[in-house]
């Protein structure tokens, strides 16, 4: 891991992205969804214009039309609260004109900070019941069956339509984008659109990256005669 040079950000000129596992369970229901109910699937997100690669692969495999909210892609810092306000703006916008979606589906966390924010904060202020950690859904008329896997057991939630939730992974097993779907995915619409980001009230000093725990190797010995020694190593980690 290299930090840039003021410690305020990841160095990723040589890195490359890719959806992270609980949105990308997230889209893969999406698709499932619509395929066994109809409707119209929509994949989101904020980030740089290097994104529409992950969007042109959510709509390789099935999702009808994208999203993008583009950001510059400098190092400021889009928190939580700013990422929520953003996704509030597009789907208000979308809605006005196409009606409210059923469901609204998030990453249980984001991969890098887990902060478990941007989806309630969206279900908040727009109103609608909210589950999180879903590993399983079923649609039923108005409503939907959530499932959440704890300790012992599942719990059962059932919330009406429209709703937001936040989905883990392991929900499905997702597909991969395959060529004809890469044909498809380049006819389909992206809505491109620059949000703006309000002043954080959180303020980023520096990051750290935390030492490597040492590790060392000991040779025992070598051939035939290195089996008492490997015998008394694992009586010692109590093994044997």
């Amino acid at each position: 891991m290299v930090l840039t040079g003021d410690g305020k950000a990841l160095e990723t000129r040589h890195l490359g992205f890719t959806i992270s596992p609980h949105e990308e369970c997230g889209v893969e229901e999406a698709v499932r969804l619509v395929e066994a109910n109809g409707g119209e699937s929509v994949v989101l997100t904020l980030g740089p214009p290097e994104a529409a690669e992950q969007l042109r692969d959510a709509m390789a495999i099935g999702i009808d039309r994208a999203i993008h909210l583009q950001t510059d892609g400098s190092s400021a810092e889009w928190d939580p609260e700013a990422t929520a306000n953003a996704i509030l703006d597009a789907v208000r916008i979308d809605e006005s004109a196409a009606g409210p979606f059923d469901l609204v589906l998030f990453g249980n966390e984001s991969a890098d900070s887990g902060g478990f924010q941007v989806g309630a904060r969206v279900a908040h202020t727009l109103g609608r019941p909210l589950v999180t950690g879903v590993k399983r859904m079923t649609l039923d008329g108005a409503s939907v069956r959530c499932e959440q896997e704890v300790e012992g057991g599942r719990d059962v939630y059932v919330v009406p339509l429209p709703s937001v939730l936040t989905v883990k992974e392991g929900l499905n097993l997702p597909r991969y984008p395959s060529v004809p779907g890469r044909m498809r995915a380049a006819r389909k619409p992206v809505t491109i659109s620059t949000p703006s980001r309000p002043a954080s009230r959180l303020e980023l000093l520096r990051l750290v990256v935390p030492e490597g725990q040492g590790k060392r190797a000991e040779v025992l010995g070598n051939g035939p005669a290195a089996a008492p020694a490997v015998v008394e190593t694992l009586q010692k980690l109590g093994v044997l």
